[in-house]
């Protein structure tokens, strides 16, 4: 019998090389036997190796600048570039902030849900205080001081509890008033409800969009 074996060097107990290893690859296995001949077609090419596949997936890299300037000039075009998308990301930020539809999430956007913001904005809500409360939790939790966890915490439940009934009652007060402008569209009731809570909850100067009027102002 003939055994031409792939990988296999000619010394005898040496490890094959790289270059062996690379021939082996390129060239047909052909196993023959007693009763018949078998004959597998190697795959004709070397194997890449792991950070040469990576390479091509990623495309051509860009070759390292050879003088001085030409890494100045490299320089101030990525630094234009990131000013360019810091500038982009503040003209969006601020189109969000004026209540511009075309750049708000789909959330906030059309005249119903405009309308249900002015109506939480013009209000003044416990719940505004709602993140002002969470600190206080915390402090009231990593005081070492047992009278003052107690008190916190009776505190900060009779707040939630109270916070939690007038979101209740703010979401079926915006629910009504926006059914009332807009009775030819669809108002669902936990949708809205929820979105009135959720906006009631944040600082007033961080809600986005912006409020759009002062609080006290009658909503027609």
């Amino acid at each position: 019998m003939n055994f031409l074996r792939r990988g296999t060097s000619t010394g005898s107990g040496s490890e094959p090389d790289d270059a062996t290893t690379t021939e082996a690859d390129d060239r047909e296995t052909v196993v023959v036997g007693e009763r018949g001949g078998r004959q597998t077609t190697g795959k004709g090419r070397p194997t890449p190796a792991r950070r040469d596949a990576q390479g091509k997936r990623r495309g051509p890299v860009a070759p390292a600048p050879k003088t001085q300037r030409e890494a100045m000039k490299r320089a101030r075009a990525l630094r234009g570039t990131k000013d360019d998308r810091r500038k982009a990301s503040a003209e969006r930020r601020k189109r969000m902030m004026a209540g511009d539809d075309s750049v708000l999430l789909p959330r906030d956007r059309g005249p119903a849900r405009a309308y249900a913001r002015d109506l939480v904005d013009a209000r003044r809500n416990l719940m505004g205080l709602f993140m002002p409360l969470a600190v206080v939790i915390f402090v009231t939790v990593i005081v070492p001081i047992p009278q003052v966890q107690t008190a916190g915490s009776l505190i900060c439940l009779v707040m939630l509890v109270m916070m939690a009934l007038e979101g209740v009652m703010l979401g079926r007060y915006v629910v009504t008033r926006v059914r009332a402008k807009f009775p030819d569209e669809q108002i669902g009731g936990l949708s809205y409800g929820w979105y009135a809570f959720t906006r009631a909850t944040q600082l007033r100067r961080l809600r986005m969009p912006g409020p759009r009027v002062a609080r006290g102002t009658a909503i027609a």
